[in-house]
């Protein structure tokens, strides 16, 4: 069966026997990915609670590029089972989804559970597992309850323990099936976009109340980690981590080196650090310059509130495994004085005085800031190990962002021809443990400030359509023959590419 799998993949792609045929290790799962507000709809169905993406896209339409709202989106709420349905055509052993905390507990509290809420999501991982395919529960992306948001949102450090609450119930009702949880995804999203006009609640407040969100998303996972650990692993066996989107740099040139470690330590240290490194804590150099920035402003006490020893040791090796997301690759410049700059790609935020290019030959995705650099991940994963240690690592996220409908995707397998290569050689030639590479995402869905327009999706779904009709783009038949084969065909001749 593998050798006709294999013959079958190349007549359909085109590859010739020259080519290179890459195989990933026994047991390396691939999968696909979507989150709750962007996939469910639904959001007023029974007695689900008020999100901040509910009251932000109701309150300012603008708030997204082309007006829309994720009220229906794909509908999966409803149309669950032919998710479950696509995951199984394209024969994923993963699926990576998220629970709605204002579905299930929609006081935003623990005090009244939703038995709609709960029959949902019980429903859609009791149909995964008839498949044979494994849920990877993310417990909190971005949809956070209203009623939290109005008592303070991620700048109230008690929200660290309603967090837990959350999780709490989550591993209770779930985690008898459910071995692979996120507590958090993108820290770095939920913090700079919240507070940085991208994503709900759209408070700008890059002086104080990003970094008040930054430790408190902190502490909110390690608390979370450590009630699965001591309560539910002993029964239940599971893994839990924390997904952080990360965004690789490298500098122009060599004077622009302490600058791009410094945008290495902002996006990625700020919340792996603390988590992964065996000193815990901020990340010294990104530490010293915030508070030094907050004095020079006039403020009194670190902009960036620091951790007790007794925190320090709390965070510290809460993680079963790394959980990437990466996307794109960007260029560091050191800005010239009086040059104006920003903490790319959320904006407003000149704190490392950094400004990105893309490199010579790079091509670009639909959106402006999205960059093609294959290698980037390699380099990246590289840089995990490095810091880390010898860790697991999953890629729970990494996709491309084409801007047109239609089902031939050519640029989409491409990508993920590529970036499946740069994972291969990390694994056989770096030394790097990787065990699954999870794309985004299963269908085009609501993309934040993108709305409809950026479509990350294998599968087209036409929102134009009641039922949300979901068809299979070429990049789904892609990515079909390369889960049943377990390998994937690289040119030899880089100039070459894969033609339908």
């Amino acid at each position: 069966m593998y050798y006709y799998g294999v013959v079958v993949f190349s007549v359909l792609f085109g590859v010739s026997w020259s080519d290179k045929l890459l195989t990933f290790p026994p047991g390396f799962k691939f999968g696909a990915s979507t989150s709750a507000y962007q996939i469910e709809g639904g959001w007023n169905a029974s007695d689900k609670g008020e999100s901040i993406f509910d009251r932000l896209y109701h309150e300012r339409p603008d708030a997204s590029m082309d007006h829309s709202n994720g009220e229906i989106a794909c509908d999966s709420y409803h149309q669950w089972r032919r998710d479950i349905d696509m995951i199984a055509e394209m024969g994923l052993h993963v699926y990576r989804f998220s629970i709605s905390w204002p579905r299930l507990l929609p006081t935003g509290f623990n005090n009244y559970i939703s038995e709609a809420g709960k029959n949902y999501y019980n429903n859609l991982i009791d149909g995964l597992l008839a498949r044979n395919i494994e849920p990877l529960i993310t417990i909190f992306h971005f949809d956070l309850p209203q009623s939290i948001q109005d008592l303070g949102g991620w700048a109230n450090p008690l929200i660290a323990d309603w967090f837990t609450d959350y999780a709490r119930v989550v591993y209770t009702l779930f985690g008898d099936r459910v071995k692979m949880w996120i507590t958090l995804n993108e820290p770095m999203a939920i913090c700079d976009g919240g507070y940085g006009d991208f994503l709900a609640p759209k408070i700008v407040d890059p002086d104080v109340g990003l970094y008040l969100c930054s430790k408190n998303v902190v502490l909110a996972h390690a608390k979370a980690w450590r009630v699965y650990d001591e309560e539910f692993k002993p029964k239940y066996h599971g893994k839990v981590s924390m997904t952080n989107l990360f965004f690789w740099y490298e500098p122009v040139s060599d004077e622009d080196k302490e600058t791009t470690d410094l945008m290495l330590e902002y996006c990625e240290g700020r919340f792996s650090h603390p988590i992964y490194s065996k000193e815990g804590g901020w990340p010294k150099k990104l530490q010293k310059l915030i508070t030094e920035q907050g004095y020079e402003q006039g403020y009194w006490r670190p902009r960036m509130p620091e951790f007790t020893e007794e925190e320090i040791k709390f965070i510290r090796g809460t993680y079963d495994f790394y959980a990437l997301n990466h996307y794109t690759t960007n260029l560091v410049k050191k800005a010239k004085p009086g040059e104006k700059v920003g903490a790319w790609p959320f904006d407003g935020q000149p704190i490392i005085g950094a400004n990105f290019q893309k490199g010579n030959g790079w091509k670009t995705a639909a959106p402006s800031w999205f960059y093609i650099y294959p290698e980037g991940l390699r380099h990246q994963l590289n840089w995990i190990r490095e810091n880390y240690g010898d860790i697991t690592i999953f890629i729970t996220e990494n996709g491309y962002a084409g801007g047109s409908t239609g089902l031939r995707d050519q640029e989409r397998i491409d990508s993920m021809r590529d970036n499946l290569e740069q994972t291969w050689l990390a694994i056989y030639e770096d030394g790097i443990d990787i065990r699954g590479y999870i794309t985004w995402s299963l269908m085009d869905n609501f993309e934040w400030i993108g709305g409809y327009s950026v479509k990350y999706g294998l599968y087209e779904v036409d929102f134009n359509s009641t039922e949300r009709t979901r068809t299979p783009r070429e990049s789904a038949l892609y990515y079909e023959r390369v889960v049943k084969t377990g390998s994937v065909f690289v040119h030899s001749d880089e100039d070459k590419h894969i033609e339908l």
